[in-house]
C-alpha cells in the first residue's frame, strides 16, 4: 500500500522505468506499434496483487487522517483507494452499497432515522435516501478531504449531497454518537477495513458496540456493518471476527456476503438486532416494490437470503470463531494506515 504518486513513463523497452507507490506504468507492444497504459498495483497479502489498467489519476494525496486517491480505471471506472485499499469502483459499487443499505431498512418495519459511520463518498446516502420513508439521514466521516473530493469527482452522488434530509458531520462517528441524545432505526457502519495505524479499527470492538453504539438504536433498531472479505480464504481476516464481536452485543445476528468484482473476492456484512429478522423473500419484494423511490441494480428477496447462506468452510468458521474485537486486541488485514508510521 502507500499513496498514489504521479504517473510513470517507460524507458520503452517494455518494462517500467519505476514503480511510484502503487502506479506501474507499461509499455505495450503490439503488431500495430506500442502504446503506453498506466497500472495501479493494490497489494492484497504478501504474496498476491490485483492490478487495474489505469486512464488517470483524478486526485491523490495524503489527508489528516488517511492516505487517498481516486483513480479512473479502465475496466471499473472511477475507483476510490484509502490507504492503498479499494473502498468502491463506479462499474460495481452498487452491489456494495445496496446489499449494506437495503437489507437493514427493508427489515426494518417503518425506518425514518438512519445514522451512517463513514460513507463519504455519498453512496450509501444515495441508496438509504431511495427509501421513503426516511425522515432524517445523518453521514458521519471524519476525514472532510474525502467527502470534499467525492462531491467534486462522484457526480452519480449529486442528488444525495443535496438532499435536504441529509445532515451531513465530519467527526469521528464514535465521538459524534457518544455526544448526540437522540435514537435511530438504524445505524450503518460503512466504515473502511481495519488495517493497523488506520482510523476506523476501534469502531468495530465490542466496547465500541455495547456502550456507545447500541444505546443508540430505538428499541426495535438495526445495526449494519461492512465486515471485509468473507471469501473462502479470506474470511478469517476480520469477517468472522466481527460476526463473533457482535454476537456478545446483540440477540439476532445475521452473516451475508456477495461476490463483488472489483474486490476480487466475496465481500462480507453482518445485520444485528434485539429483535428478530422474520422476514422472508416475498415480503423483502414487497416492501422493495412499495418502500423505494427508485431502481435497485441487485438485490431483492431471493438474492438476500441466499446470500446469509454460507458455505460449508465459513460456516464453522462463523460457529467455532472466539476472537472478540478490542482495543487491544484487534485483528487487521493486510496493509497499514497513517498512524502505523507516526
Amino acid at each position: 500500500m502507500g499513496e498514489v504518486a504521479e504517473i510513470c513513463y517507460t524507458n520503452g523497452n517494455g518494462f517500467p522505468t519505476k514503480t511510484c507507490n502503487g502506479i506501474i506504468d507499461h509499455n505495450l507492444d503490439n503488431q500495430n506499434g506500442s502504446s503506453s497504459a498506466c497500472w495501479y498495483e493494490e497489494v492484497i497479502d504478501e504474496d498476491l496483487k490485483w492490478s487495474f489498467a489505469l486512464n488517470s489519476v483524478l486526485h491523490k494525496g495524503i489527508s489528516e487522517y488517511q492516505d487517498i486517491a481516486l483513480l479512473d480505471t479502465k475496466r471499473f471506472g472511477k475507483v476510490l483507494v484509502i490507504d492503498g485499499k479499494m473502498q468502491s469502483a463506479e462499474a460495481d459499487e452498487f452491489i456494495y452499497h445496496e446489499c449494506l443499505i437495503h437489507p437493514a431498512l427493508l427489515c426494518h418495519p417503518n425506518p425514518k432515522t438512519v445514522f451512517i459511520m463513514g460513507g463519504g463518498e455519498g453512496s450509501a446516502a444515495r441508496e438509504a435516501l431511495k427509501h421513503k420513508s426516511i425522515e432524517k439521514l445523518v453521514m458521519c466521516d471524519i476525514d472532510q478531504e474525502v467527502v470534499r473530493f467525492c462531491r467534486r469527482h462522484l457526480t452519480v452522488n449529486k442528488e444525495a449531497f443535496r438532499n435536504s434530509k441529509l445532515e451531513l458531520v465530519i467527526n469521528d462517528a464514535k465521538a459524534e454518537l457518544e455526544k448526540r441524545e437522540e435514537k435511530y432505526d438504524v445505524i450503518v457502519g460503512d466504515l473502511a477495513d481495519p488495517v493497523e495505524g488506520g482510523p476506523c479499527y476501534q469502531l468495530y470492538t465490542v466496547s465500541f458496540y455495547e456502550r456507545i453504539l447500541k444505546p443508540r438504536l430505538k428499541p426495535n433498531g438495526i445495526f449494519v456493518t461492512q465486515a471485509g472479505p468473507a471469501g473462502i480464504f479470506t474470511h478469517k481476516e476480520v469477517f468472522s471476527s466481527i460476526y463473533n464481536t457482535i454476537k456478545q452485543v446483540f440477540k439476532y445476528v445475521v452473516a451475508y456476503s456477495v461476490h463483488v468484482p472489483s474486490f476480487a473476492d466475496t465481500w462480507g456484512w453482518v445485520m444485528a438486532s434485539d429483535q428478530p429478522f422474520s422476514i422472508n423473500a416475498e415480503e423483502i419484494d414487497s416492501r422493495i416494490e412499495g418502500r423505494i423511490d427508485g431502481e435497485i441494480l441487485y438485490l431483492d428477496g431471493a438474492s438476500f437470503l441466499s446470500s446469509a447462506t454460507m458455505n460449508k468452510t465459513v460456516s464453522l468458521s462463523l460457529l467455532k470463531e472466539t476472537h472478540v474485537y478490542t482495543e487491544e486486541g484487534a485483528r487487521f488485514i493486510h496493509g497499514h494506515g497513517l498512524g502505523f508510521h507516526n
